[in-house]
């Protein structure tokens, strides 16, 4: 097979995948759409722009971090409530995240610094989470779990900045599945239902295995086991997106080298 034969099957099978991400990612978002527009008009009608958005949704951010450090400072360790009241305003604060894009266009209030705005404040954002969170682990002693918390932030960081810098090389690098809308979900969702969990067994309920001399869950593995499957699989996705944007930058020199 020749080489620029290769290069074009190889770049109509990415082309496919990426139109068939895209497909699913625009049903999603669709159906998401048409549940949220109604608030998104409200906004608009309050006179919401869409750095307004961005910026409340940062605001709520830092309330959650504000939170974390409240509950870390407590001295009851059993105490998850604090951490189900975080899960709720991450949850709140992620929908505003999501909404001043939709204000952006259904306003008609779109900018190019408004764009590179909202990049910059969700970094902020998940950055000041995450402060919070490793904050309340260290302080009530859950040291491994910090540092999976920690890991984590490394990952999101990178899923995002090796997203930028390829893109900034004029490759498109928009695969893998822990995204920031998936790991906001999954950390807001983790936390609420710590926090439900809590009220319902307790903060202290501890499971034990006969023969085994430590427990293998306890009510604040609710949280702490999605944070440690984040740390995991962001960095996969971060890892993946390098290869994925290696490969594209290949294809674009070797089809460059053919002309």
């Amino acid at each position: 097979m020749e080489t620029s034969e290769k290069i074009d099957l190889d770049t109509n099978f990415e082309v496919q995948k990426t139109t068939d991400e895209k497909a699913w990612k625009v049903f999603l978002q669709q159906g998401i759409y048409k549940i949220v527009n109604p608030f998104v008009r409200l906004l608009i009608r309050l006179g919401f722009t869409p750095n307004a958005v961005t910026t409340t949704g940062f605001i709520m951010n830092v309330g959650v971090a504000v939170i974390f450090v409240v509950g870390g400072e407590s001295e009851n360790r059993d105490d998850l409530s604090y951490v189900g009241w975080a899960g709720f305003l991450i949850m709140m604060a992620g929908l505003f995240d999501m909404l001043d894009g939709q204000v952006a266009r259904m306003g008609k209030m779109g900018s190019t610094f408004g764009a590179l705005y909202d990049s910059v404040l969700d970094r902020y954002s998940e950055l000041i989470m995450f402060l919070g969170i490793c904050y309340y682990l260290m302080a009530h002693h859950y040291f491994l779990s910090s540092l999976f918390a920690f890991i984590a932030m490394i990952g999101s960081m990178m899923v995002s900045y090796t997203r930028a810098r390829a893109e900034g090389l004029g490759v498109d690098c928009k695969g893998g599945f822990f995204q920031r809308p998936e790991r906001v979900v999954l950390i807001a969702l983790a936390g609420m239902f710590c926090g439900i969990a809590s009220s319902i067994i307790g903060g202290d309920y501890k499971l034990y295995v006969p023969g085994i001399p430590f427990h293998i869950f306890e009510t604040m593995s609710i949280f702490t086991v999605p944070i440690t499957v984040l740390a995991i699989f962001t960095n996969i996705t971060a890892i993946t997106r390098l290869r994925e944007a290696k490969h594209a930058i290949e294809l674009k020199e070797k089809a460059l080298a053919d002309q």
